[in-house]
């Protein structure tokens, strides 16, 4: 799911591809050809053919249906490989990006996330805690090759010139689930996706604040497809 600005058969239990699939199935895909994907893993999860998503993968009899709290864990946030760089070269020097701006969207991409997931999950009635126990599900998401079109941490767009762009730009977002007890990991999604903003976005200047709306908007719609999720598994389970 994104910070945004982005421009850029089994026996396996249905449970968890209810949540997984879910998850990614709110952004709009990339045209780019997807790579092949390996139908298992190195912890032994397999690949489930039918999703909406990139890859999803569970482990051979996951059950999410006992599960009524969250632990949410900090996101990880890392940016496309060379996007600074990329974005500086179109830049005036006095508004080129440093390692400490990184660092600043990189923070409150985390606290965003957690915002908005922890607000989301607890109106859904899944309450976010910090202790383990049996109904306890953790949730650990990574948001990787975030690739923002016009990122403005200090707020200063306008300064030097405006952005206009189609979108916020484009991210993955792989998500895991575990059991808060013992440890194992139940499942794991993982979805490219491009966010193509409003109908009206190429008329709006990009800045701080719209990044910041793009990104709650990103992760309360991640957030509400986990809650549906485990809301149909409960449904699956009667």
């Amino acid at each position: 799911m994104r910070f945004l600005k982005l421009n850029r058969k089994t026996g396996i239990a249905i449970n968890a591809l209810a949540i997984i699939s879910m998850l990614a199935a709110t952004m709009i895909p990339v045209s780019a050809k997807k790579p092949a994907l390996p139908e298992t893993t190195h912890d032994g999860l397999v690949r489930l053919n039918d999703s909406k998503a990139d890859a999803v993968y569970v482990a051979p009899g996951a059950d999410l249906k006992g599960y009524e709290k969250i632990i949410l864990l900090e996101p990880t946030i890392a940016f496309r490989k060379g996007w600074q760089r990329d974005i500086n070269a179109n830049r005036p020097m006095m508004d080129r990006l440093s390692a400490s701006d990184l660092e600043t969207i990189i923070e409150r991409g985390k606290s965003l996330f957690l915002d908005e997931f922890t607000d989301v999950l607890e109106d859904k009635g899944y309450p976010v805690v910090h202790t383990t126990g049996e109904d306890v599900l953790i949730v650990r998401a990574q948001i990787i090759d975030l690739d923002i079109t016009a990122p403005d941490p200090n707020n200063t767009a306008g300064l030097w010139g405006q952005v206009y762009a189609e979108g916020s730009g484009e991210a993955t977002l792989v998500i895991e689930l575990f059991d808060s007890v013992s440890g194992q990991i139940l499942a794991r999604g993982v979805d490219r996706k491009r966010d193509m903003g409003d109908s009206f976005s190429w008329r709006i200047p990009r800045s701080q604040s719209t990044n910041i709306r793009d990104a709650r908007a990103a992760f309360s719609s991640w957030a509400k497809m986990l809650a549906k999720g485990l809301d149909r598994a409960k449904e699956e389970a009667k």
